[in-house]
């Protein structure tokens, strides 16, 4: 077997000796990789590179198509972004998959047969990172939700149930409050689900789902969901798994995948040999099972939980009558190598090599755009920043102004409805949103022009617009609360 190329940084803090304990195994183990070392993190990011990546290593990853990534630290204070969103974006990896298991007894835990994998929407959603500070008082973030990334993503979850043997599918929203956004998410997962009927599916709302998830995990199988709620979900249930340190994280896209611990860079931990490299060995078990070298990595994943049996733990999961000693990251590491061939005897030995054949990479065909439907413009959201003053006053400057096409329908502050029916008690700012609608039928883009115009000559500052649609005749758009 040719050996497979792949980016390889060492980061920050804790991220050198963990990454050079689980290149030791993986190397001893037999993987045919070529690492390729990239230098990413806090250096660079004092360098002048905002994302704490240079353009030679963004090429390198290119190349490569496969990226072993050790925790790094962003410096404190602005204009640093997220390196792991900007890879993210910039190759697409659209899938963010975090398996979460329980070694118990070895590793302290109350849920001993919790065995959990979260697939994460990992580019959409509130992490667009679409904000703006629209008033002295009001901030806002877009939370943007396409058919296509959530098509794709909720067909990943069911692919990697099948590849992995796995039962059931849940998927987790919100789509009581978020009926569109949210809503378009439970509904393709509604759509897509019917193309598995091998696989059990179930949607929670995401409150009594997280609540149920934290209470009974072992009621739960492979968990999809969007990306704010599956980043909260993957730690949380690491967490209670045992340690979020223990965990690996996958970033897969069409062209290239990131592999990970979970856990941050642990500056305070540095350089002192104390650090657990099992969240970056079990990320790099993942990622040599995506280079299509599973039977390396099921030696890997033995030996390794034959090294948990066997007592010798690092600081962080060490405990007095489990243990039998406690070890360093190089020592961990040198345990793992000399288990390299055994089986574990308690926990459940790992088989990712199935009847002779190794699992294939998840390919996810290309989106099929659905017919398109009738789209019309019915009416205009303008948000104005206004006051002080009432829902009253505001209303009646604005029809006064109005074009004869539309009709002011409702003035909402902080999403709630206050006009035409107000009450005393709504807390109110000075961010209002109001709604023109058509006085019937379809309206030209002239006419929110016109409408904008009477804003200004009622000298009411609009910060804001949406357009308004029906699609096949169904609102493209949510009501105000209280509406």
């Amino acid at each position: 077997m040719s050996k497979v190329p792949i980016a390889v940084a060492y980061g920050d803090g804790i991220g050198p000796e963990i990454m050079q304990a689980c290149l030791h195994i993986l190397q001893e183990a037999g993987a045919e990789i070529e690492p390729h070392i990239i230098e990413i993190g806090e250096k660079i990011y004092l360098q002048g590179y905002s994302a704490g990546i240079t353009p030679q290593a963004i090429e390198t990853l290119r190349q490569t198509k496969v990226f072993y990534k050790a925790p790094i630290t962003t410096p404190q204070g602005g204009g640093y972004k997220s390196l792991n969103v900007t890879v993210r974006k910039l190759f697409n990896l659209f899938a963010n998959v975090r398996p979460c298991i329980s070694y118990h007894p070895y590793v302290e835990t109350n849920f001993p047969k919790l065995d959990v994998v979260i697939v994460r929407e990992n580019e959409e959603d509130l992490y667009a990172g679409i904000e703006h500070r629209q008033t002295p008082n009001v901030y806002q973030s877009i939370k943007l939700i396409t058919r296509p990334g959530t098509e794709r993503i909720i067909r990943y979850a069911f692919e990697y149930a099948r590849a992995y043997g796995r039962k059931k599918v849940t998927c987790m929203t919100k789509d009581n409050i978020m009926k569109l956004t949210d809503g378009l998410f439970h509904k393709v997962f509604d759509e897509i689900s019917a193309q598995y009927p091998d696989i059990e599916k179930e949607h929670w709302i995401i409150d009594i789902g997280s609540a149920k998830l934290a209470d009974t995990p072992e009621q739960f199988d492979v968990v999809v969901t969007l990306n704010l709620y599956g980043d909260i979900l993957s730690d949380m249930v690491a967490q209670i798994a045992g340690s979020v340190g223990m965990a690996g994280s996958a970033n897969v896209g069409t062209h290239m995948a990131m592999f990970e611990a979970v856990h941050g860079s642990a500056p305070r931990r540095a350089g002192q040999n104390l650090a657990n490299p099992s969240g970056l060995l079990n990320a790099g078990i993942m990622m040599l099972v995506h280079i299509g070298q599973a039977g390396v990595a099921e030696r890997i994943h033995n030996a390794w939980l034959r090294t948990l049996e066997e007592g010798y733990h690092t600081y962080d999961i060490y405990r007095e009558g489990i243990s039998r000693e406690k070890v360093g990251t190089r020592e961990f590491a040198q345990a793992v190598a000399r288990n390299l061939g055994k089986m574990p005897e308690k926990l459940t030995p790992v088989r990712y090599v199935q009847e002779g054949k190794n699992p294939a990479r998840i390919e996810i065909p290309p989106y099929q755009p659905v017919s398109l439907p009738k789209k019309e413009l019915v009416g205009v959201d303008i948000f104005v920043h206004w006051g002080p003053g009432s829902p009253k006053e505001l209303a009646a400057k604005i029809q006064s102004v109005l074009p004869p096409e539309l009709k002011l329908t409702m003035i909402s502050n902080r999403g709630t409805a206050v006009w035409p029916e107000t009450m005393e008690e709504t807390f109110l700012v000075e961010h209002w949103r109001t709604r023109l609608l058509s006085q019937g039928g379809p309206i030209r883009h002239e006419t929110i022009l016109q409408a904008l115009q009477g804003y200004q000559k009622a000298g009411l500052e609009f910060i804001k617009m949406e357009n308004l649609y029906t699609f096949n005749g169904e609102a493209g758009f949510s009501k105000g609360q209280g509406e």
